[in-house]
């Protein structure tokens, strides 16, 4: 009888605390936010990055080299959002300047023959950028729901990537893989505003597509193994606006 009214207890708390999340969950947050012309936030996110490439038509190096990949690699972003401009109900704009911290390695799968006449032959390179962002969304909002309310985005970006190592033109590095400063990308995200006491919190899901070729020409086989770099990212950001 004692297990009995336990596991009765147990149950009718679990019941008070639901109803009380219900109950809470029906007081509406930051009502007027969504109706300012234009507020501000902040961002930080997750990312994971790659390259995108087209592995050579040059035979010479296909004598050598069988092919080349790309896995992703974590990274960190950082962006104000400065600012959102409401265009309506359903429509905002974001311009959302910021620093983006990724790391990404090209992976070489050598023949055999190469490998056995060059013991040294890199199997992996990696790339760390630090890049310098100003990114754009079109943001579009469904309806609200108590505190909660989905969106999808669209927009780009420009990056400069202030540890590149271009100007090095000799390469006397021969770890160094050299890539072009600037880079433009096309983005899409989805993503779901939740609404709190004192301030807007968001979850975002965003894909950017690389639609620069990234690639500097080297008289090296690393470099002459591919014929275009472009980069893609996926990032998890978490946003707060008030």
């Amino acid at each position: 009888m004692k297990i009995l009214s336990s596991k009765y207890k147990t149950l009718l708390i679990l019941l008070v605390m639901l109803t009380a999340g219900i109950v809470h969950a029906q007081v509406t947050y930051l009502a007027s936010l969504d109706k300012k012309k234009i507020h501000f936030g902040i961002q930080l996110g997750y990312t994971l990055s790659k390259f995108e490439d087209a592995y050579t038509q040059d035979d010479e190096v296909r004598q050598s080299l069988q092919g080349t990949s790309s896995y992703y690699a974590p990274g960190f972003h950082l962006a104000v959002v400065t600012p959102d401009l409401r265009l309506g109900n359903f429509f905002n704009f974001r311009l959302l300047p910021g620093l983006t911290l990724i790391n990404r390695t090209f992976n070489y799968n050598w023949t055999e023959e190469y490998v056995n006449q060059h013991h040294g032959a890199d199997a992996k390179r990696s790339v760390e950028s630090v890049y310098g962002e100003i990114a754009f969304d079109l943001k579009f909002r469904a309806f609200r729901y108590r505190n909660f309310r989905p969106y999808l985005t669209s927009g780009g970006s420009y990056g400069f990537d202030f540890a590149s190592m271009r100007n090095n033109k000799n390469n006397t590095d021969q770890s160094i893989v050299r890539l072009n400063t600037s880079d433009l990308r096309y983005t899409v995200g989805l993503g779901f505003d939740f609404y709190m006491r004192y301030v807007k919190f968001a979850i975002e899901l965003k894909m950017a597509f690389g639609l620069t070729d990234l690639k500097i020409e080297d008289d090296d086989l690393y470099t002459r193994s591919v014929d275009f770099i472009n980069t893609r990212t996926f990032m998890l950001g978490f946003t707060f606006e008030g």
